[in-house]
């Protein structure tokens, strides 16, 4: 700390030059918090059911594999579960393929399960009675314009009707509302009656994509999820029961090998961000040959020379690694609220902030020693000299 005014004097000498090296510090560690986050909820999804209030019944083999109707009143016979529902991906796009978004036709007792989306005794009403009913997110719906008493054309990109027809057209009957504003991001759906569906696909009659079971005791559920997979051993549908966020990351690596992409671009970041940075601190250090040799003159020992070269690429660093894991938290509790489980990632927490302070060091090490020996090794005639 005592020469901390001198490392900042350093940092300050060319201005422009230091907050676009910064600049690039902070979007490399913003990108690593953003990547971290999504990495680990990937490697966390699938480890346990425990404490899980509401789990997923999928095909072992996959979740492009459905499961008979037949195990939905098999399911509710397992003590602990208190309510069931099953659903399907339709994956229906609305006018243009851009405006995608989440469309799932759902069983009984969906709004049951999912009790955190509120709609009307009405709106509950209508659903239960009318054949085409649909009911969207608020947030979908005023993305759109939608209001109760539309009606919804989706194309199918995967199920036709067996009339041959592409498109499937739904009658808006409730718009849903989450309390909690951190779960606003569920409000992006759309869901629709199975049984409409089930009677108009043109194939895979009487399947259905996943169950979903809410369990009385969270602190029973790896017990429940044992015994529903149970109901399925030794059969041709067996399954796999875990919780809403492991669905959610197995449903995204189904199209890419989510650690590998992170881990390459968080290589290919850091490696930019090496030679970036150690670019810099050469070519500031190159400038200041002078100054180095009149600090060596009035008393200043080669250790202390190598030190305040090293702490310059420490402190550059550490002030935009900071900031960059700090924004990326706050990117990431923003996207959480926003969309909730369709984005897999977890808050930017300890072992995040381990790991960048980590990486600060190491790359502050890096890019500062070759600077920095050739700093403390300066002669001082050869440096007046301007040799």
């Amino acid at each position: 700390m005592k020469y901390l005014h001198l490392i900042w004097a350093a940092l300050l000498r060319r201005k422009v030059r230091t907050l676009l090296t910064l600049l690039s510090v902070i979007a490399a560690f913003l990108l690593f918090g953003l990547l971290d986050s999504v990495n680990a909820a990937f490697s966390q999804a699938g480890h346990s059911v425990s404490g899980a209030h509401r789990m997923i019944t999928l095909s072992k083999v996959g979740m492009m594999f459905p499961l008979p109707l037949s195990l939905y009143q098999n399911i509710q016979t397992v003590p602990g579960v208190t309510a069931v529902t099953y659903a399907n991906w339709f994956g229906g796009v609305y006018q243009d393929p851009k405006n995608f978004f989440t469309n799932e036709a759902v069983g009984p007792n969906f709004f049951k399960v999912y009790s955190e989306f509120k709609l009307s005794a009405a709106e509950r009403q209508a659903f239960d009675t009318t054949r085409t009913a649909a009911v969207v997110g608020a947030t979908l719906a005023r993305r759109f314009h939608w209001k109760v008493g539309d009606q919804i054309p989706l194309k199918a990109t995967i199920f036709p009707q067996k009339s041959g027809s592409n498109t499937w057209t739904f009658d808006l009957v409730g718009i849903y509302h989450v309390e909690n504003r951190r779960e606003r991001g569920e409000e992006n759906a759309m869901f629709f009656r199975w049984s409409y569906f089930d009677e108009a696909r043109a194939f895979g009659k009487g399947d259905v994509g996943w169950y979903v079971e809410k369990i009385a005791d969270p602190g029973e559920s790896s017990r429940v999820a044992q015994a529903i997979d149970g109901l399925s051993s030794n059969s041709d549908h067996e399954t796999k029961t875990q919780t809403e966020s492991a669905f959610a990351a197995s449903f995204v690596s189904q199209f890419a090998d989510i650690g590998l992409i992170v881990r390459a671009i968080m290589g290919a970041v850091f490696f930019t961000l090496v030679l970036l940075t150690g670019n810099t601190m050469a070519q500031a250090v190159r400038e200041r040959t002078g100054e180095l040799a009149i600090l060596k003159t009035i008393g200043f020992s080669n250790r202390t020379v190598l030190l305040l070269l090293l702490g310059e690429a420490l402190l550059l660093l550490v002030i935009g690694g900071v900031i960059g894991l700090g924004i990326a938290g706050g990117v990431v509790n923003g996207v959480q609220a926003n969309y909730g489980a369709e984005v897999p990632m977890l808050p930017v927490g300890l072992s995040s902030w381990l790991q960048g302070g980590a990486l600060m060091l190491i790359i502050g090490l890096l890019i500062g020693a070759l600077p920095a020996r050739r700093g403390m090794r300066l002669r001082i005639v050869d440096a007046l000299a301007g040799r």
